[in-house]
């Protein structure tokens, strides 16, 4: 290509003429395109450097040019020494200013003082706001008008009518204060170790609020898929069994050492995992916490339950549930899956629309099996395991609160919570209410202790 690009031109006059066009071979050539040549020299280089290529070879035309070199030579050492001293009185100017600001604002200032002068901050903070405040604060403030007068500090400053002086009384928070404070709460507790089990249909990752919280707590948190849920590959419809479901859970409870323990957690029916796995590791399980989950007596399913409860739902469970026949509509369902556009309104009516998306692309289909196995549990391994209840109230629509407290009632735990204004979902819709919740169970002491 050389020192040229080639430019094309998609506008051309018709009436023009069509130039010839020289290529890099050196052969000529008409093109139906406008084209021409630039040059890869920048233009200022154009302008300065090509005119001094050129030359005369005249000795007069060289002289000239030398007397006209001089001559521009001392123009320019002329117009350097005017503007060196222009700019040196410009500096001269601007120190004299400076001195007698200088000046003016220490004649302002008390000598032999160490207070600083006084300056008036931003107009946003001197003047009040024109709003009127509520009547309660106007009544404990005292004001007539209305208005609240901003107050002012001793050290001239005005402040703004939101601030206010740190009382004697005011505790002094020294850094690290706070994460001292949760580390001594994770260093009483029993156990610094979660396990997360997850409801039907859903998977670890709706845990990620909770495990987020915990861990700034100084906890140790694990959240296991169950066969068939979250990122787990087996086929919901092939799960026979609830020891088939919670294999996952078991195969973590072997991995622990002999003398660990750990608050086990349980929503919705993962609370049916949580009791089976209670009666295999009673020894590795410090408490057990159901969240609006199943926690059935012996001898008694999943479906038993709800089937005792004619209150329930049952229009809006019928409508958001679809049972899935994978042997046929002649053998028993094997898997329930969800109607997703009903998924606000039955699961997540008080969660964020971000955590509802997030459920609507990760819920899969409940195993059946599971649901209508009848659960065998002891007083020996099961009834030895401290449990706690937290229940969600009137927004949750998956569990009513009158099945919550007829299991609460005909198998009642050491102690129950109540979660206000939950949906089934408190781990969205009530994270941080959970987690108090949560740390709380686990500074509990043991009975032996108290």
């Amino acid at each position: 290509m050389g020192n040229s690009l080639r430019c094309i031109s998609h506008e051309q006059d018709p009436n023009q003429k069509k130039p010839s066009v020289v290529n890099g071979g050196g052969e000529s050539s008409n093109s139906g395109k406008h084209v021409r040549r630039l040059s890869l020299i920048p233009s200022f280089r154009r302008r300065t450097l090509l005119p001094s290529l050129s030359c005369s070879g005249s000795s007069t035309s060289t002289s000239t040019s030398k007397k006209g070199g001089i001559k521009t030579k001392k123009k320019i050492r002329e117009r350097h020494h005017q503007e060196h001293h222009h700019d040196h009185e410009k500096d001269s100017l601007i120190q004299e200013q400076t001195l007698a600001a200088t000046n003016i604002l220490f004649s302002q200032t008390p000598r032999n003082s160490n207070s600083a002068p006084t300056f008036r901050r931003s107009t946003s903070v001197v003047y009040p706001s024109t709003q009127p405040p509520p009547a309660s604060v106007a009544a404990a403030t005292g004001s007539v008008s209305g208005v609240l007068t901003p107050k002012k500090s001793t050290c001239g400053f005005v402040r703004s009518s939101s601030n206010r002086q740190r009382s004697s009384t005011d505790p002094v928070l020294k850094p690290n204060q706070l994460l001292d404070k949760e580390l001594k709460v994770v260093e009483s507790a029993e156990t610094k170790r979660f396990v997360l089990v997850h409801g039907g249909g859903f998977g670890a990752w709706c845990w990620y609020k909770t495990i987020t919280l915990l861990e700034k707590h100084g906890f140790q948190v694990d959240a296991v898929d169950l066969t068939g849920s979250g990122v787990s590959s087996f086929d919901t419809n092939n799960i026979t069994s609830l020891a088939q479901y919670v294999k996952p859970l078991l195969h973590f409870f072997d991995t622990l050492k002999p003398t660990e323990k750990v608050i086990l957690v349980g929503h919705d029916f993962g609370g049916a995992c949580v009791s089976y796995a209670m009666e295999m590791f009673p020894s590795k399980i410090s408490k057990a916490v159901f969240i609006s989950a199943a926690m059935l007596p012996n001898a008694q399913s999943t479906l038993d339950l709800f089937n005792q409860q004619p209150e329930t739902n049952y229009d809006l469970m019928e409508q958001v549930h679809i049972f899935l026949y994978a042997n046929g509509k002649k053998n028993p369902p094997t898997a329930v899956d969800f109607d997703r556009s009903l998924l606000r309104d039955f699961f997540f009516n008080q969660s964020p629309p971000k955590d509802i998306a997030l459920a609507s692309v990760s819920m899969r289909p409940i195993p059946f099996a599971p649901v209508v196995e009848k659960l065998h549990v002891s007083e020996k391994n099961y009834g030895s395991i401290r449990r706690f209840y937290i229940k969600t109230m009137e927004e949750d629509y998956a569990v009513p609160v009158s099945l919550q407290d007829a299991m609460i009632k005909s198998n009642p735990p050491e102690q129950v919570f109540q979660l206000k204004g939950s949906d089934h979902a408190p781990f969205f819709s009530r994270p941080q209410s959970l987690n108090r919740i949560l740390v709380e169970i686990s500074q509990i002491p043991s009975k032996k202790s108290s």
